[in-house]
């Protein structure tokens, strides 16, 4: 086992702010992260945004193979030399790469502390493999993930992602868990694949409307619809619009559950059964 501040020291690095680099030194909160891994199958982990190691070490104790990906050459020709034995018996696979450009390899659980800036559009690459997920993200980002129609951080985010999984936040992290500390408060998350409480016939169709009518979100659904065509793709917005009903066109994205978007993306799978 290793010992997170002796790898700070060793790769001679504060982290590039820049690349969202905070590495995380709370040996309490690493240990959890190990914990709540071990929840799932750890035949294969991927981890994303390696760093230092300080996760990574954790992971390998408990896997039977880790693939880490990095974006820093640097600190991916640290982390070669740092864990060479673990390398040479195939117990961890390094990747130099742009995570949302690599391909993935098979992968049983995600444990990663993503970078915040990223979060996002790593989630909805992630999403769709429906393996589960252990994350570390940005506070803000962990409740928009949970939230609940009718509130500030209700969107496109909690629904997309509740349509793939179950979400906990399991903890919240002080920004004093890092070498250097970040603005915001951390907190780590649990997503385990799930089928939702509703019917879509046709996903992407359902995925397309919430990415469009969330760009427009104050406005009704009725003009929201009619003003994201791009987005969308719907061919006959008129058509939709009134074979929805007054109630969903006259109420706001953020005012609309999931199965309501459902109901939406099914009448435009098959407009004639409404």
């Amino acid at each position: 086992m290793r010992n997170p501040k002796d790898l700070l020291k060793k790769a001679r690095t504060k982290g590039n702010q820049n690349l969202d680099q905070y590495f995380l030194m709370d040996e309490g909160v690493l240990d959890r992260l190990q914990a709540y891994a071990r929840e799932f199958d750890c035949n294969h982990i991927l981890e994303i945004g390696a760093g230092i190691g300080n996760l990574t070490d954790k992971l390998v104790e408990i896997s039977g193979g880790v693939t880490a990906i990095e974006i820093d050459p640097l600190l991916v020709d640290f982390l070669s030399l740092e864990f060479k034995e673990e390398i040479s018996t195939k117990k961890l696979h390094l990747i130099q790469g742009d995570i949302l450009e690599v391909q993935l390899p098979p992968y049983t659980v995600s444990v990663s502390n993503l970078p915040y800036e990223l979060s996002s559009k790593i989630l909805f690459r992630l999403l769709p493999n429906k393996m589960p997920l252990v994350l570390m993200v940005q506070k803000e980002f962990a409740q928009r993930l949970v939230a609940k129609p009718n509130t500030p951080e209700y969107g496109r985010l909690t629904i997309t992602a509740g349509h793939y999984a179950d979400i906990e936040i399991i903890e919240t992290v002080s920004p004093l868990a890092f070498n250097v500390r970040p603005a915001v408060e951390s907190a780590i998350v649990k997503l385990v694949p799930s089928k939702p409480d509703y019917v879509v016939e046709n996903e992407a169709a359902f995925l397309q409307l919430v990415t469009a009518v969330f760009t427009q979100r104050r406005k009704k659904m009725v003009n929201s619809i009619k003003n994201t065509t791009h987005i969308s793709h719907i061919e006959n917005p008129t058509s939709l619009i009134e074979l929805a009903g007054e109630e969903l066109m006259n109420s706001r994205p953020g005012e609309l559950t999931p199965a309501d978007f459902a109901i939406l993306a099914n009448i435009l799978t098959n407009p004639a059964d409404d």
